[in-house]
């Protein structure tokens, strides 16, 4: 099942409830995390002004706006759990996963061994390409098209590390196979922005995805 919905104006979440904070002349000073200039950005440092109210707040992660593009909820039947957030549009899509990480890891190094051998055990071909935010993994699939003819189908795949997170986008069709189009869907990932929540979590956890309140159910 698939959960698509059409983008409303909502409030704006900027994060959870804060700690308690200290006054008077024994307070402590708590540094303030400067905001990075590029995204995917954690939801403490977040530039002022970005996030308004036709944002999509899915618990943990934060959409910007995309025009010409439909966000899809892919739900897992056995669970009623979310398993993957979806942009899509005629000439391909982006997958959004968001993941628990270790305080100043490299959860994106770690995984990229496991993609590959994935890949390569299922028949498939992989390459590494240097992007925008490092080491990106390139796959190719021989997969069966609709009328029964054989095609391959590539990947891009391009992982972040964010404090205690790690965002791993999986980009299909025309994003992955030319630059020029995938350029529009970097925007994309640019703006979008992690929270992971208080809390023990283990390391490569799936963070959890929150149906917004104008979600609307469809079968495929």
């Amino acid at each position: 099942m698939v959960v698509k919905f059409r983008r409303k104006s909502t409030p704006s979440h900027r994060g959870e409830p804060s700690a308690p904070v200290e006054h008077g002349p024994m307070a402590p000073e708590r540094p303030v995390p400067a905001a990075p200039e590029v995204g995917p950005f954690d939801i403490d440092s977040v530039p002022d002004g970005l996030i308004t109210g036709d944002w999509v707040d899915l618990g943990s992660m934060m959409l910007a706006p995309a025009p010409g593009k439909e966000l899809r909820l892919q739900v897992d039947e056995k669970s009623g759990q979310i398993a993957a957030v979806m942009l899509t549009a005629e000439d391909g899509a982006m997958e959004l996963r968001a993941f628990a990480a270790p305080r100043n890891g490299d959860l994106w190094t770690e995984s990229l061994p496991m993609l590959r051998e994935d890949v390569q055990q299922r028949g498939g071909a992989t390459a590494d390409l240097e992007g925008p935010w490092g080491t990106e993994l390139i796959t190719q699939m021989k997969v069966k098209l609709p009328d029964g003819q054989p095609a391959v189908q590539q990947t891009r795949i391009i992982g972040v590390n964010g404090p205690r997170w790690m965002l791993r986008a999986t980009m299909m069709g025309r994003p992955a196979m030319e630059p020029t189009a995938g350029k529009e869907w970097e925007k994309l990932l640019e703006r979008v922005v992690v929270r992971r929540g208080e809390g023990a979590k283990p390391k490569g956890e799936a963070l959890e995805v929150k149906l917004p309140p104008n979600a609307r159910r469809v079968e495929k």
